[in-house]
């Protein structure tokens, strides 16, 4: 029986959709919002020295694939095996460059052409049903009206199930390929049926890995578990901390309304031999609290 990697690791994701542009090409048509009279036809990768610089510490977890149709409009595609609240802007961040790259200096603007940015998130971040989130330039009041310059799509993963009504089929069988392909289970009929994810299948088998590459594989696997934990264990230790905090105040409350009652108890007792401002002073009470008390006992 033949073994999935999984392709939504780095490794195996670059390999299926950053060297096959037909694939990537299907892929992008299924899953972003674009009209029918705006599919993509061809694609080509952009160079590398059109790809947005991210710092080095910010690479682990994530794939990029970056490439530019037939009509010049710009497509990043990020995989992101863990959420990290710095997604979003890092999203925003690659989509601008992108845009800002496409010009050189002495050009005009009007040669600038919309840039989509998708965004696969294998995990969840919103607390709603939704799953497929699309954003883009649009007037406040007026929606109908927009600027057509940056679009982006997020995906939750997790929550994407095939029957959901907004799932388109193609759009639906790519997204189970990415969920659900991994290790030694037979690929389900209705994936291994399609022409672009048969070959897709195929790419992503261990057999067609060197020992270099499945080492590789495996490291990002273990980097991003160690990422996992290093943030739940943050999470944790934050939860814990907060809650010692939290019982040290409860306890510094409580021992101080119980020395104000005390000086209270004391105070009454005084009332009748002593003045206010003698009781004040035994007492650590300010006169006007004394003041206060003796009206009460009248």
């Amino acid at each position: 029986m033949a073994r999935y990697l999984d392709p939504k690791n780095d490794l195996v994701f670059k390999k299926i959709f950053g060297e096959h542009p037909l694939l990537l090409k299907d892929f992008l048509n299924a899953l972003l919002p674009l009209p029918d009279d705006g599919q993509i036809i061809e694609l080509s990768y952009l160079p590398p020295e059109q790809i947005p610089i991210v710092p080095p510490e910010n690479r682990r977890g994530i794939v990029d694939v970056k490439c530019t149709d037939q009509r010049g409009r710009v497509f990043i595609v990020e995989m992101q095996m863990y959420w990290t609240p710095s997604f979003f802007n890092r999203m925003l961040f690659n989509a601008s460059q992108a845009f800002v790259m496409q010009l050189d200096p002495g050009e005009e603007y009007k040669l600038l052409q919309p840039v989509y940015a998708l965004g696969i998130i294998n995990a969840i971040f919103e607390q709603s049903e939704d799953w497929y989130h699309h954003y883009k330039i649009v007037n406040i009041e007026k929606t109908h009206r927009i600027i057509d310059g940056l679009q982006f799509v997020f995906i939750e993963l997790p929550k994407f199930k095939a029957e959901t009504p907004s799932a388109k089929k193609v759009r639906a069988l790519w997204l189970r390929f990415l969920k659900e392909i991994k290790g030694e289970l037979e690929p389900p009929a209705e994936l291994s049926d399609y022409p672009p994810i048969q070959e897709a299948l195929t790419i992503s088998k261990e057999a067609a890995f060197t020992r270099a590459e499945l080492a590789a594989y495996q490291a990002v696997m273990m980097a991003i578990s160690n990422e996992k934990s290093i943030v739940t264990d943050s999470i944790e230790l934050g939860i814990e901390k907060g809650i010692k905090i939290g019982r040290e105040k409860g306890i510094a409350i409580g021992l101080e309304k119980g020395r104000q009652e005390e000086k209270l108890a004391i105070a009454r007792n005084l009332l009748a031999v002593l003045d206010d401002g003698a009781i004040a002073k035994m007492t650590g009470l300010s006169v006007d609290d004394v003041r206060e008390l003796r009206l009460c006992q009248k």
